[in-house]
């Protein structure tokens, strides 16, 4: 079967007046506008400027990390909007927790949506969501992210997953994908060809799926099959090798078997669409990132890109070098006439598949009073307080101290700061609205001194908020004991066979494995602000715990039971 006559099967399910726009679009475009479409260009805020000169470069369409100015944010993308001959994508990422855009509703993470485990609350959370951006103009989410956490000390998989349960995993992608499609945002399954069981970041390096074909299809192969037969539109190809398939196709021994899957045609033809019966549109993950930097030259890898198998170059350090880099292997033949080909063609057809063709401006982003009228209203932040709520997750209490109350640990002193944003320029994510809630109690809250530490005498609660969400660039995520107890004599100092001590976690949910013996821990998932005040709800007895761990928050660690 030819592509053209795939565009009217799944994922894209085209009608024949579709498959001929797409046609018609695709063969009147020159062969450099064909190489523009290609690309997907990162705007990091609403600088009309750069607005202006991406969209000058007529890219297949912009990321939009908006800024938190709501009228600023809607005036950006609307601009692209307008600029654009022929629609643009106008992209996100739609997964929740701390470092979502400020600028819209903030909503539980997905560990934290797996921990609530009910798809039906998941789903209304995501509507909600859902009719937040696609009033804001965006038609294409690079979410879900079904990785799968094995490696528990790593800083980029943890809290964006949805943990480490198969069958969970399974169900909250299904509804994601499921609600993002029907209110016209493709959703995409990432990172292929699956991340977790390397503790680092691809961000940083270029990592390694290490499982067994046969355990590799157990696992990654069952979650993206399901969503290939749900119909997901788009895969994401990340900087992450799968050595075992390699060695089945024969490569031979050495630094081809580590080729990461953004620049294996193994990986994404023969693995995704052959073997996997995948049809829809393959995008890279974003390629600034030192997985793919680290692993070729610049010049040799941008067309590469295309040719092994992606039909989207994701984000630019330098978009006009890029292009030319582009333009040369394609001149160079390095890049096929077939793969450019083929790679507009399901650019045009996804674009279809979401009705942009059939859409004017007004209709792909509503008006800024309709945004704002919208935007973060009681109804969506009712449903997202109610599943922050849900989610919130008694791990361990051995010393019996939940639930606080003002009678028994009113003094409280308190290790641990807010985490930094995840983007230069981004706010911190502080505590603030969680240690309001419990000074509104009752409850009188002091920070960890090392000339003055806590004692029975002085303090009747020591309390670690430790707020570090999944994030790139982190490397590993894990108690740095000197830095939160300022000193090398207190970092080694621990303080609960002398007073009551507890933890509580707004993101990483595996501090076990640094503070085993650690006597009381709460998981929360994430700093957004429903969430602090979840957890002080829960852990001061105005809520239940509710929340079923979607990881084993034990860590693996023998004595973190106990």
């Amino acid at each position: 079967m030819t592509l053209e006559n795939s565009l009217g099967k799944k994922p894209f399910s085209l009608s024949k007046e579709a498959i001929a726009w797409v046609k018609k679009t695709r063969d009147a475009m020159s062969t450099e506008d064909k190489i523009r479409q290609l690309f997907i260009h990162i705007t990091m805020g609403d600088d009309l400027a750069t607005v202006t000169r991406l969209s000058n470069m007529k890219p297949g369409g912009l990321h939009r990390f908006m800024g938190p100015e709501l009228a600023a944010a809607h005036a950006a993308t609307k601009h692209a909007l307008d600029m654009a001959e022929i629609p643009p994508f106008i992209t996100g990422d739609i997964e929740g927790g701390g470092h979502g855009s400020s600028a819209m509703l903030q909503f539980p993470n997905n560990l934290g949506l797996a921990a609530a485990n009910d798809p039906k609350l998941s789903a209304a959370v995501l509507q909600a969501v859902c009719a937040e951006a696609a009033a804001l103009g965006f038609n294409w989410s690079f979410t879900p992210c079904i990785d799968i956490n094995h490696a528990t000390e790593s800083a980029i998989v943890g809290t964006r997953s949805y943990g480490s349960i198969a069958a969970r995993i399974a169900a909250q992608s299904k509804v994601h994908v499921a609600t993002l499609q029907k209110n016209g945002i493709a959703a995409t399954a990432k990172h292929w060809p699956g991340e977790g069981y390397d503790a680092r970041d691809q961000h940083l390096v270029t990592t390694v799926n290490p499982l067994s074909m046969p355990r590799w299809q157990q696992t990654f192969g069952k979650l993206y099959e399901g969503l290939i037969r749900q119909g997901v539109l788009t895969v994401m190809s990340a900087h992450i090798a799968l050595p075992a398939y390699m060695k089945k196709k024969r490569v031979a021994d050495g630094l081809e078997q580590l080729r990461p899957a953004s620049l294996s045609k193994l990986l994404n033809e023969n693995l995704l669409r052959k073997d996997m019966g995948f049809n829809g549109l393959v995008i890279s993950d974003a390629t600034p990132m030192a997985g793919l930097t680290s692993f070729s030259a610049r010049e040799e890898q941008v067309p590469e890109v295309i040719e092994n198998g992606c039909d989207v170059f994701l984000f630019s350090p330098n978009p006009e070098a890029d292009l030319a880099f582009m333009i040369k292997g394609l001149r160079e033949k390095r890049l096929s006439e077939q793969r450019l080909e083929d790679a507009v063609t399901r650019i045009l057809a996804l674009k279809a598949a979401l009705g942009l063709h059939q859409k004017s401006v007004s209709q792909r982003i509503a008006s800024l009073e309709e945004v704002q009228h919208l935007i973060k209203s009681k109804s969506h932040l009712d449903i997202a307080a109610k599943a922050a709520q849900k989610s919130i997750t008694k791990v361990k209490d051995v010393q019996k101290l939940l639930p606080l109350s003002p009678a028994k640990h009113r003094r409280i002193v308190v290790v641990g700061r807010g985490a930094p944003g995840m983007f230069p320029g981004a706010p911190r994510q502080e505590m603030s609205v969680f240690m309001d809630e419990l000074k509104q109690r009752g409850f009188e809250a002091r920070a960890f001194d090392p000339k003055n530490p806590p004692t029975r005498e002085n303090a009747d609660l020591l309390l670690y908020v430790m707020a570090v969400e999944s994030s790139l660039g982190l490397s590993h995520i894990h108690i740095d004991w000197l830095t939160e107890h300022q000193g090398l004599d207190t970092g080694m100092a621990r303080y609960w066979h002398a007073l009551p001590t507890m933890m509580v976690a707004f993101g990483h949910p595996y501090f076990l494995r640094d503070a085993p013996r650690m006597p009381t821990l709460v998981n929360a998932y994430s700093t957004i602000e429903a969430a602090q005040r979840a957890a002080a709800r829960s852990i001061t007895g105005d809520a239940k715990f509710e929340g079923t761990s979607p990881v084993d928050a034990f860590a693996g660690a023998p004595d973190s039971r106990y």
